[in-house]
């Protein structure tokens, strides 16, 4: 039987240019950039991590955040969650809702973006309430909204 739409292809048509992010140690009670958003603004329609190597079994509140280059200050693209002790294979994703925790899950399957993101040039990050081990890897799917934007891995 032939393919005509390749997985990749079809990705692309239905949330737009996939970015990953390799792995990287949490960040340490800071906000580590994940991503660089630049020449314009784009939507965000997903978002997820990976655990890669489980991250230590102490209290640690986890955010995504967004914080523009130009104008403006740091903005929550989630409310926290804990991440003590989350395994390996563990997953981590965001509604899209600024109020709504990250969801994790232990690795079988993690909610994602219902309400896709718009994002101002400038860095989207990781923001950590304590210092754990661990690390975690993260792909972005977009879609430029202003010609010219595009997302980056930092």
């Amino acid at each position: 039987m032939t393919t005509m739409i390749q997985g990749d292809q079809l990705r692309t048509l239905l949330l737009g240019t996939k970015v990953d992010r390799a792995a990287a140690n949490l960040p340490q009670t800071a906000t580590g950039a994940l991503f660089n958003v630049t020449g314009g603004r784009v939507l965000v329609t997903s978002i997820t991590g990976r655990v890669t190597t489980s991250i230590q079994a102490q209290a640690n509140a986890v955010k995504l955040v967004a914080t523009p280059s130009g104008s403006g200050t740091v903005n929550d693209l989630s409310a926290t969650v804990d991440v003590n002790g989350l395994a390996a294979g563990g997953l981590l994703g965001a509604t899209g809702l600024a109020g709504d925790a990250l969801v994790k899950s232990t690795g079988g399957g993690v909610s994602n973006l219902r309400n896709p993101i718009v994002v101002a040039p400038g860095a989207i990050g990781l923001n950590t309430a304590a210092s754990n081990t661990g690390q975690v890897e993260w792909s972005l799917t977009y879609v430029a909204l202003d010609n010219g934007a595009t997302v980056a891995a930092a």
